[in-house]
């Protein structure tokens, strides 16, 4: 199909792109990558009246450390968390994330900030940004503001963003001593959304875990962390039966639905296997 009818704004900087999106916020779109509004709009799931190109917007396509933090530009693109020095030698978990999402054709073009903004469960950087505790920086008519990632994701494709606001930046907090992390997709084939993955970040002390957060991916309407299964990690030694405890407790925390990918309780199972492996692989890590 063909997109509806649409005006098109590539404005030079930041505060301009944010008037226009305030002057026209429930009729406008931000295009950053552009893989999931353009094919929206090409079936006409999506009609805006305007388009805001934010391709061109200065100085905010970086991944650096920066004051104690991982700092992610929103127009990133997924191919650069891949080719990241830093990503690849201290974020273990996001690099793991970077190799699988979608294909290297989508990577290419696909942004960071664009797939944390779509708030999409099926999405893989929504699970991984709540395993780091991220922050979420947007900006709008009244300047700059922080949201914590635990507080971002309000619904189904819906996040705590205004609607005249845009996303400009996710900072991590850099990975202190015994700090590691790892994360595990299970998918139909390459490039397809995951039947589940599981994030982990936890922080060891010997073979005990003193601090945990858990992401998954897919699982639910609106992206989770598994707090049950954290609190089984949190304070114990990391034997098998205590993984295996929190490998159960995520299945039955998270709510998938049954589709093509397979029935609620396959979902739940493969969830098990995939939290189970993760903190194996951040254990080994660690080690």
């Amino acid at each position: 199909m063909i997109p509806g009818d649409f005006d098109y704004f590539a404005p030079p900087t930041i505060e301009e792109a944010v008037q226009i999106l305030s002057e026209n916020e429930f009729d406008a779109k931000i295009l950053a990558g552009g893989q999931s509004l353009i094919p929206a709009m090409r079936y006409r799931l999506s009609i805006p009246g305007i388009l805001i190109d934010i391709n061109g917007l200065p100085n905010m396509s970086h991944v650096r450390e920066d004051n104690g933090h991982l700092a992610i530009g929103a127009m990133a693109r997924e191919s650069q968390l891949e080719h990241s020095e830093v990503v690849q030698t201290k974020y273990p978990l996001l690099a793991d994330a970077a190799f699988v999402i979608a294909d290297p054709l989508v990577r290419n073009m696909a942004t960071v900030g664009g797939n944390i903004a779509h708030a999409d469960p099926a999405n893989d950087h929504p699970a991984v940004m709540l395993a780091y505790n991220a922050t979420v920086t947007a900006h709008g008519p009244g300047g700059q503001r922080d949201i914590a990632i635990d507080d971002f994701f309000t619904d189904l494709f819906e996040s705590a963003l205004e609607e005249d606001e845009i996303l400009t930046e996710i900072r991590i907090p850099r990975p202190g001593e015994g700090e590691t992390g790892a994360y595990m997709k299970f998918e139909r084939k390459v490039g397809d959304y995951a039947i589940s993955a599981a994030a982990v970040q936890m922080i060891l002390d010997g073979d005990t875990c003193v601090s945990a957060r858990v992401g998954l991916t897919n699982v639910s309407a609106v992206p989770m962390r598994a707090t049950e299964a954290e609190k089984i990690l949190i304070g114990n030694k990391l034997t098998a039966e205590v993984i295996e405890e929190a490998g159960r407790a995520a299945a039955a925390e998270c709510d998938p639905a049954a589709d093509l990918r397979g029935s609620v309780e396959y979902k739940r199972d493969v969830t098990r296997v995939l939290l189970k492996r993760a903190i194996n692989k951040a254990i080994e890590r660690a080690q």
